[in-house]
């Protein structure tokens, strides 16, 4: 059954179109379509090899024109040996092959951290299987399976809800609206898949409530597997700063070539011998080559790198930067894509007190009553903060929970 129907049809439809009930898969049927299906997970895209890629950081347009100044300089050493070139080549072989071990370094840590995206799908989920709750690995859910869903969980495959009670799912990670949505088991009518009120994909997470889903898609065939996807399509593109380096490196070059070529001539035309003006051509070409360019370019670029990685943001490839720093003005309706998307208190109103959290008028009261109050501020919701100190629940209720413990009014829950 294709994702575009499912949610049309009644609880009952599901089941029969799906092939399942509502005690579950058999293990054995498990196991059959788990073989049909595959896995339950993200395919990765096919990694160039790590010695391919630190090769290329040694040919782009900058270090091919150090690759031709080292050059140089070993040929005139060889005509003219003792007068240091062999040094300087080698200086020159040294600086790139740094600069490309730097910025190889740079783009494996970003690598890692796009893996990130594995990360939101859950490693253990529970079923029902034979009518029987279990846990399983999240890899071995396929279509079919019951899945259980509880405040907190994420939700680990692309499901029509069978079941559901007061249920609120977050699907940012989908659209980008970080307001938690109902989600209800009735057929709906929505041509939107993404829209329907009777449907759970994977890599959103329950913000409240409970619910049953049939499993319907896994791994790359869910919402989330094709977005995975596409992030591995997208063709490489060169950047305003590989343009301009282009741009210089044309400059430079020809310009030392002019150069050596002018001086060769001069030194023929006073009478000089024709291997004491190549060596001196040689020598105007190498000097006109700014060795140390390469490396001012890399490491200004790892250190916008580094700034915006203390900010959490992700940088694959450090050209990127300055390609982020030409832009003028970001227009975005998503407000939390460019906010931490989190709820803060800020001010209160308790008791006959008002309670500013950036301009405190006095020291927060600890009598009873008030011990009281803040033990209600903590308990009256379903939020609950994790030892990683991840948030689960309401955004709401997780804000005032977080206030409660950093003021150290509410034990452990």
């Amino acid at each position: 059954m294709s994702a575009p129907q499912i949610h049309r049809l009644s609880v009952d439809e599901v089941f029969h179109v799906l092939g399942t009930r509502s005690d579950g898969l058999t293990e054995p049927e498990a196991a059959h379509r788990l073989e049909e299906f595959g896995p339950n997970r993200l395919r990765e895209a096919a990694r160039t090899p790590w010695a391919r890629r630190f090769l290329v950081n040694t040919t782009h347009f900058l270090a091919l024109l150090l690759w031709g100044a080292a050059g140089l300089a070993f040929v005139s050493e060889s005509l003219h040996p003792g007068e240091g070139m062999a040094f300087l080549g080698w200086a020159i072989v040294a600086v790139i092959f740094i600069n490309a071990g730097f910025t190889w370094w740079q783009e494996q840590k970003a690598e890692r951290a796009m893996t990130a995206l594995q990360r939101l799908l859950p490693r253990l989920v529970t079923v029902r299987r034979e009518g029987r709750v279990r846990q399983i690995p999240a890899e071995e859910v396929v279509p079919g399976d019951c899945l259980l869903l509880n405040e907190g969980d994420r939700v680990p495959a692309d499901g029509r809800l069978v079941e559901a009670r007061q249920l609120q799912v977050n699907v940012a990670a989908l659209t980008g609206e970080s307001e938690p949505l109902r989600r209800r088991a009735e057929p709906g009518v929505q041509d939107e898949i993404l829209e329907s009120p009777n449907l759970v994909f994977a890599g959103t997470s329950v913000v409240t409530g409970w619910g049953v889903s049939v499993a319907f898609a896994t791994g790359m065939q869910t919402e989330f597997g094709k977005i995975a996807h596409l992030t591995t399509q997208v063709e490489p593109e060169i950047t305003p700063l590989q343009r301009e380096i282009v741009k210089v490196t044309r400059v430079i070059g020809t310009l030392a070539t002019v150069m050596g070529v002018v001086f060769f001539a001069l030194g023929w035309g006073i009478g000089r011998s024709f291997w004491e003006n190549f060596l001196f051509a040689v020598g105007i070409l190498v000097a006109n080559v700014p060795e140390g360019l390469l490396p001012t370019v890399t490491l200004a670029l790892a250190m916008g790198a580094q700034r915006l990685a203390k900010k959490r943001a992700v940088v694959k490839q450090l050209t990127s930067v300055e390609t982020l720093g030409c832009a003028t003005v970001i227009c975005t309706d998503k407000t939390g894509t460019l906010t931490q998307n989190r709820m803060t208190v800020v001010r209160a109103y308790a008791l006959g007190e008002i309670l500013d959290r950036e301009q405190p008028a006095r020291p927060i009261p600890v009598d009873d009553l008030w011990t009281h109050w803040w033990g209600v501020l903590g308990l009256c919701g379903n939020a609950r903060i994790t030892a990683t100190g991840e948030e689960t629940g309401d955004p709401t209720e997780a804000a005032l929970l977080r206030w409660a413990r950093e003021e150290g009014r509410v034990l452990d829950l």
